[in-house]
């Protein structure tokens, strides 16, 4: 378990979802629909071949949250002299053409994706590394990505919904994958199979980090503990004291450990 340093002062764990950034530099379009869109920060380095971060944002894949929150997350990075990509992708909530769940949600993250090379590539990016990361539904998605062979570096999933069948029994967020997958693993045994990490997840070429805190109250650490068990050559982190916000707020105590995580070669 690793021991974050000690916070300055008590924080409240969702100011984060709201809290101002700067906006992208560029905004990036790999489809149709108004949400096929991807935020791109640039390094501060300006280094055409920077390492590349792209993250999944979270919100258990509901419409009523969207990349915006991670932008305090993106504009950390890019501080630090790390391009950043946030993409978009439909969600469940959403209306006519921008219905999320199953398959568009995954659909829409396999596009973005498989479009963003050649995106970077006109904007003169060449990343010389790319680190695929998500953060709570995102990082299910993240490890989803894992399990379709990446084209990756690393991947990093913090405090990842990696547990279909468990967090459908537990009715997590009332009843977030149900909202997802259409329904229960009885009625759709296929897209539990297809998309639940703790089935189906194999160990792909690059490496693969998992990051936790261990008093989350939205995602059970206990979720992570049996992936990382089931899958034993995973790397884990798990973070005493952290919440699961803090895992995506760079001013919590948390955030050298996921900055590491992230950002290692």
């Amino acid at each position: 378990m690793t021991e974050p340093n000690a916070p300055a002062a008590a924080r409240n764990p969702r100011a984060i979802l709201t809290q101002p950034a700067p906006p992208p530099d560029r905004v990036l379009r790999y489809g149709e629909h108004a949400d096929a869109v991807m935020d791109l920060y640039l390094p501060s380095s300006g280094a055409a071949d920077a390492p590349l971060i792209i993250m999944l944002h979270g919100g258990y894949w509901r419409a009523k949250y969207d990349r915006a929150h991670m932008r305090p997350f993106a504009d950390a990075l890019r501080g630090g002299g790390f391009a950043v990509v946030l993409p978009e992708y439909r969600r469940v909530g959403g209306e006519g053409v921008l219905a999320g769940g199953y398959p568009a949600t995954f659909d829409d993250v396999h596009a973005g994706l498989e479009a963003l090379p050649a995106l970077l590539a006109a904007q003169g990016l060449l990343p010389r590394h790319v680190t695929l990361g998500g953060h709570s539904a995102g990082g299910q998605l993240a490890l989803w990505v894992a399990m379709e062979a990446p084209a990756f570096d690393r991947i990093v999933a913090l405090a990842p919904v990696s547990d279909l069948h468990a967090a459908y029994a537990e009715a997590l967020d009332e009843r977030a994958v149900e909202g997802l997958l259409g329904g229960s693993p009885e009625q759709f045994p296929e897209r539990y199979a297809r998309t639940d990490p703790m089935l189906r997840l194999v160990q792909p070429a690059c490496a693969v980090r998992v990051v936790h805190g261990d008093i989350d109250d939205r995602v059970p650490v206990e979720h992570s503990r049996r992936l990382v068990a089931r899958h034993p050559w995973l790397e884990y982190d798990e973070i005493a004291g952290c919440e699961h916000f803090g895992l995506i707020d760079p001013g919590s105590a948390a955030w050298p450990v996921v900055h590491a995580a992230l950002t290692r070669d």
